[in-house]
């Protein structure tokens, strides 16, 4: 069975492409399915990029997405009937990854964009949509701005996707976002250095307005242009940013038993309990091993450079799609948007059964695969040779 005919096609123009010689938009335009990535988005926006990025009268380039969300994520029911479809007929993981195959490239692609680009997160940002823009020149929130970036990874038993942004985080925020799956609003974005600027979203047309006058590509104009409609925003008191040294108290454990059992110590100690209640109980709700694998990632990616943060993000997404240790996120996929509320059985069952061999595994280098079309084009990286081993 053909991807095209197993993953979404839309008789609308799932992305719309906008602009003038100098400035072109990039406008998700699935919004009744919250602007969730198919296959054949992905591709599009990918296309597009690069012919923008080799147009020498394109100076400048607008991310955004139509309707109250930015960008949901993946459309997780279509990649799972795509996944396991594609798994039970032939069992090549290979070609049941070509979806994340293309969302890593497009993110590469952003993360290494020669021109700049300005994604305007206005409304929910999840998954995929985090990925391909957190690394983006100037990210712009709004008040509507809602960032998740472990649900539904940690809920779904796979691992972060954008392990780079979260270890660079201050202290250890990272570990608090990327093990629970904490909501954070566009102040708390900006806060923590995940948002460039704050603008009002009744602002956003008028900056959109100024940005399509740009004619060049001067990225310190570009942030001055933008800076004049840039507020400086308030953390709400209950934010877990406020309370960074609880946060870096617990989440600098080194395991995540000993984070929960942290987490339990400063019950009572005068803190605002809610934020500890709530990451203990999306921790326990979550796949154990998902949770250990996601900390050594993000462990380990504190020490690495983006290239190599990402060559570790897809060695072990592929791990994980490969079933080299666990079904969980097959498992998981099905609980949720299958079943929709199951409780899902992750196997191993608990923290304590989740080995340092199992963790370790789901690093191992990836054996030669010829569908394996991650980072491939020899103008930006050979991280395809990094990626890929002679051998397990």
């Amino acid at each position: 069975m053909a991807l095209p005919d197993l993953l979404e096609r839309e008789s609308t123009n799932q992305v719309v492409f906008d602009g003038n010689s100098f400035g072109k938009k990039v406008i998700l335009n699935r919004p009744h399915k919250s602007n969730a990535l198919t296959h054949q988005m992905i591709s599009e926006m990918e296309n597009r990029l690069e012919d923008y990025e080799n147009d020498p009268q394109v100076k400048l380039v607008i991310l955004k997405g139509n309707g109250k969300a930015f960008c949901a994520g993946g459309d997780n029911v279509a990649i799972y009937k795509f996944l396991t479809a594609v798994d039970n007929k032939s069992g090549d993981w290979s070609f049941g990854a070509s979806y994340f195959n293309k969302l890593f490239a497009l993110q590469y692609l952003v993360s290494t964009y020669k021109k700049p680009l300005v994604a305007i997160l206005d409304g929910v940002v999840m998954g995929g949509g985090a990925a391909v823009s957190m690394l983006a020149n100037f990210k712009i929130v709004t008040e509507n701005t809602m960032q998740v970036f472990a649900v539904p990874e940690g809920a779904l038993g796979s691992s972060i996707g954008d392990s780079y942004s979260l270890s660079r985080l201050p202290g250890y925020f990272g570990e608090y976002l990327g093990l629970t799956g904490a909501q954070i609003d566009g102040a708390e974005m900006i806060e923590c250095g995940l948002a460039t600027h704050f603008v009002f979203s009744k602002d956003l047309q008028p900056l959109e307005n100024a940005l399509d006058k740009v004619d060049s590509s001067d990225t310190s104009a570009i942030s001055q242009l933008i800076g004049k409609f840039m507020h400086k925003p308030n953390i709400k008191q209950h934010s877990a940013y406020n309370r960074l040294p609880t946060v870096n108290k617990c989440f600098s454990r080194e395991t995540v038993e000993d984070i929960l059992l942290a987490l339990k110590e400063e019950m009572g100690n005068g803190d605002d309990e809610k934020w500890i209640i709530d990451s203990i109980n999306s921790m326990k709700s979550s796949s154990p091993l998902s949770l250990k694998v996601s900390l050594k990632l993000l462990r380990e990616s504190r020490r690495h450079n983006l290239e190599e943060s990402m060559i570790l993000d897809y060695t072990v997404f592929c791990r994980i799609l490969l079933r080299t240790v666990s079904n969980d996120v097959y498992e998981g996929m099905r609980a949720k948007f299958i079943e929709k509320g199951a409780k899902p059985k992750w196997q191993p069952s608990k923290l304590e059964l989740v080995t340092k061999e199992m963790v370790d595994r789901c690093f191992n280098k990836l054996v030669n695969e010829k569908n394996l079309e991650f980072l491939k084009s020899p103008s930006r990286s050979k991280l395809v040779d990094n990626i890929v081993s002679s051998k397990l």
